[in-house]
């Protein structure tokens, strides 16, 4: 919301109107109107109607959607094109390391920002575009090469490297654009509304994930599009790039973004205004001390001199990598804990997720990926992975579920309640799976896979919210400056998303050998041990605001 001089004249009236009667009135308004500046020189955001955090929550849905859409294709795509084994940990490890890396430095960047169209939304839309070329490489890949290259050896060597990019471009932007939209919803966002736009986050969430699962299943060959267009590949590039661009379209016009650079005109406004009507009542105020450090904060903010917004060396200077890093490491402790707690909970969950399929045809349904593919042991192996698929489904769907049961259950059992019921849950699931693998109670205990999806999705970001929103109210008590908080929550909640990458790079790295060397049942005992170390670490180790 951006503030004008005339919206704050229309908000005040003339002195001249003013009577003894309703001074006290006045003074009441004018308070209110001081007390709505934080620290950062910012205006507290107003609440926010339902419809606009529904379009806020839309890119989740597009991107999950796009994920499933992955996690259903991007292995038989891989094995079309003729991709080695031993290049397989590679392209699963690349995305990751890159993401790790240059995770912060976009947070950071982001949170200083002055583009017109605000400082989340421009990095959003970037990463969107880039979302959308790995897909059409990785799922185009094979075709647009055969229409350039003729020569057999040729065609397959560019196609392999192709689908690779497109695997790598696709992962890597999934994975970066969670930062920047979870810092979006904190900018725009009161503090009740950040609660609500979470929940919204992991409803939607999980109901695109089930509507591209469900996609994936479906034999497009046989319909229209499936005759029209080259492969079935190319028909499900159609629905899912359709289903992404509608998606991000909707999400980057839902809320708009105060520009950072017009923050401070926004403060020196206001102190225009509060200046041209002071009445003695607030005069007396201010002498005895009363709204002082406000009043301090506003006129520092004012000032070119010490404006709330870094000066452009400044600027530089903290996006150099050493700050960077600098910056990373000074964290208080309790940020660090949840990051390492958020570390535990996403490779739990990966490393059931990553395999389940593989483990639904070997384990659960005794079949074979390396048997002859006219062979009765390879179907087994092919209808145990369509059951995984199903599996997967009903997690989305449970995620959605329990999204909303979240909202119901938080004024009772608290973030720490859920948080860990959430890592409790999904540890005893996947061990119970894990020693007795029978299908039906493998897909029944499928939903408390939603259960932690949901988890991870909302309860750490809600946590983030809790600690800026605490360390705000104290800098406003306290009447320190804007400005000498040295992280935003850019970047804070990419060092929150860094855990995921992180935790595929630690699975890539290790996990494929223990599966290569133990078979597919280790990956569930592996995630049920690590979640059950993480649902301890949340009791007794993460700090829960009161």
């Amino acid at each position: 919301m951006t503030l004008t001089k005339e919206s704050f004249h229309g908000a005040l009236p003339p002195a001249s109107e003013v009577t003894k009667a309703d001074m006290d009135s006045t003074r009441e308004k004018e308070e209110a109107l001081l007390q709505s500046v934080t620290t950062s020189g910012a205006v507290v955001p107003r609440k926010r109607a339902v419809g606009r955090l529904v379009m806020h929550s839309m890119a989740m849905f597009g991107r999950e959607f796009c994920y499933a859409v992955e996690a259903a294709f991007v292995t038989p795509v891989l094995l079309s094109v003729g991709l080695p084994k031993n290049l397989y940990s590679l392209v699963w490890l690349i995305s990751p390391i890159l993401g790790f890396v240059l995770q912060p430095v976009v947070g950071s960047a982001s949170d200083h920002c002055t583009c017109s169209w605000g400082r989340r939304r421009p990095y959003i839309l970037g990463l969107g575009i880039i979302m959308l070329l790995g897909m059409a490489l990785y799922l185009n890949g094979d075709v647009m090469i055969s229409a350039f290259i003729g020569e057999r050896d040729n065609r397959r060597t560019w196609a392999i490297v192709i689908t690779m990019l497109g695997v790598v471009l696709f992962d890597f932007a999934a994975d970066f654009i969670d930062g920047p939209i979870k810092a979006y919803l904190f900018d725009v966002c009161s503090h009740q509304d950040k609660e609500k736009g979470l929940h919204y986050h992991a409803l939607f969430t999980g109901l695109g994930g089930a509507l591209g699962y469900l996609t994936g299943a479906m034999d497009w060959g046989q319909t229209v599009l499936g005759y029209s267009l080259a492969s079935e590949f190319q028909v499900i590039f159609f629905f899912a790039a359709l289903v992404f661009l509608v998606c991000l379209t909707v999400h980057l016009h839902s809320i708009p973004e105060v520009p950072l650079r017009y923050k401070n005109e926004e403060t020196k406004i206001l102190l225009e205004v509060t200046e041209s009507y002071k009445y003695s009542s607030i005069e007396e105020e201010i002498k005895n001390g009363y709204l002082k450090s406000t009043c301090t904060e506003i006129k520092a903010a004012a000032k070119p001199g010490k404006c709330a917004v870094m000066s452009h060396t400044e600027d530089q200077r903290r996006m150099t990598l050493k700050s960077l890093l600098k910056t990373l490491l000074s964290m208080p402790s309790h940020y660090r804990y949840l990051c390492v707690s958020h570390l535990f909970g996403w490779m739990a969950f990966l490393s059931n997720m990553l395999f389940f399929t593989d483990f639904m045809g070997q384990v659960v349904y005794q079949g074979s990926p390396y048997a002859p593919h006219n062979s009765t042991l390879y179907l087994t192996y092919k209808t145990g992975v369509e059951v995984g698929c199903w599996g997967l489904c009903i997690n989305a769907i449970s995620s959605s579920a329990y999204s909303y049961l979240q909202k119901i259950l938080l004024p009772y059992i608290g973030l720490k309640g859920l948080y860990f019921i959430g890592y409790l849950l999904f540890g005893l699931g996947t061990g119970l799976i894990g020693l007795f693998p029978n299908v039906y109670s493998t897909l029944a205990l499928c939903s408390l896979f939603g259960v932690m999806s949901s988890t991870l999705y909302t309860v750490p970001f809600h946590l983030i919210a809790e600690y800026h929103r605490e360390e705000e109210s104290l800098k406003l008590q306290d009447g320190e400056q804007a400005g000498e908080h040295g992280r935003g929550k850019g970047i804070d909640c990419a060092a929150l998303t860094c855990m995921v990458q992180l935790a595929q790079i630690i699975l890539g790295v290790g996990l494929g050998l223990l599966v290569s060397v133990a078979g597919s049942a280790v990956t569930v005992i592996s995630a049920s041990t690590v979640a059950l170390i993480g649902c301890c670490f949340v009791a007794f180790c993460v700090r829960y605001v009161e």
